[in-house]
């Protein structure tokens, strides 16, 4: 943020869903967005960690929205050390679940704001990444997609590799070459069925890295030349995807 850039006005609030009420974390940048970006969610909520990205993307002039993707059980956000609490819950939300969470946030800023879909982008991040390529896959018009080490996209109870002929708006994925949750194989399953899409796609594998090396909330497993390139990439992406000005 420059030292004439303000910061973003945050403010939480709830949209009405399909399934009930949904928490929504705003970070609105100044003057009047003509963009916005979905923020989904780690495993562990929208926690401290994805607040802070939710503003990062506003400094850029979007207007970011983080839906707590854990309103159907109230649980709110985890701490990083509740990891065995966390994988029942996302093992519990499916591409229905998701698409119905995402398509109320997509609605609202038409609603709301006067965003139209088309000027909506969705990232996500672990859990969220999964999530933003499932959405990317069900729901028609949006201006692209960026996943950040997304496991269970290849394989698993909700893998949706399957549908990726249905993409249809660009997507960059981020993943670490080291990463366990996505090994190699799952690495190249994504690159061969990208491949055979109509849409613009881009993996970039990160030597070296781990998963979730861009949470800086977690020292042991943040690499800080891999993020700054993923963030690097990922504002490139938006600023051609989905500039912020019309």
């Amino acid at each position: 943020m420059s030292e004439t850039q303000q910061a973003p006005t945050t403010a939480w609030g709830s949209i009405d869903t399909a399934d009930g009420p949904m928490s929504v974390y705003r970070a609105r940048p100044t003057g009047t967005p003509t963009a916005a970006l979905i923020v989904l969610q780690e495993a562990f909520g929208v926690n401290e960690h994805i607040q802070a990205v939710t503003r990062r993307i506003a400094e850029h002039g979007y207007l970011a929205c983080a839906p707590d993707l854990f309103h159907r059980t109230g649980t709110g956000a985890l701490r990083y050390d509740q990891h065995a609490e966390a994988m029942p819950l996302i093992g519990a939300i499916g591409p229905e679940p998701i698409t119905v969470d995402v398509r109320a946030v997509v609605e609202d800023l038409a609603t709301r704001d006067g965003i139209a879909a088309d000027r909506v982008a969705v990232v996500g991040f672990c859990f969220g990444g999964r999530a933003a390529f499932t959405a990317a896959t069900t729901i028609p018009g949006l201006a692209g997609t960026v996943v950040f080490y997304g496991p269970g996209i290849v394989s698993g109870p909700h893998a949706v590799l399957d549908r990726a002929e249905h993409l249809d708006a660009p997507v960059l994925l981020h993943v670490g070459s080291e990463d366990p949750t996505i090994p190699a194989d799952h690495i190249a399953a994504l690159d061969t069925a990208l491949a055979q899409v109509t849409v613009s796609t881009e993996q970039h594998v990160y030597p070296g890295a781990g998963h979730a090396f861009a949470c800086d909330a977690r020292p042991t497993m943040f690499d800080a030349d891999a993020a700054a390139l993923a963030w690097d990439r990922t504002f490139a992406f938006l600023a051609e995807q989905l500039p912020t000005v019309r």
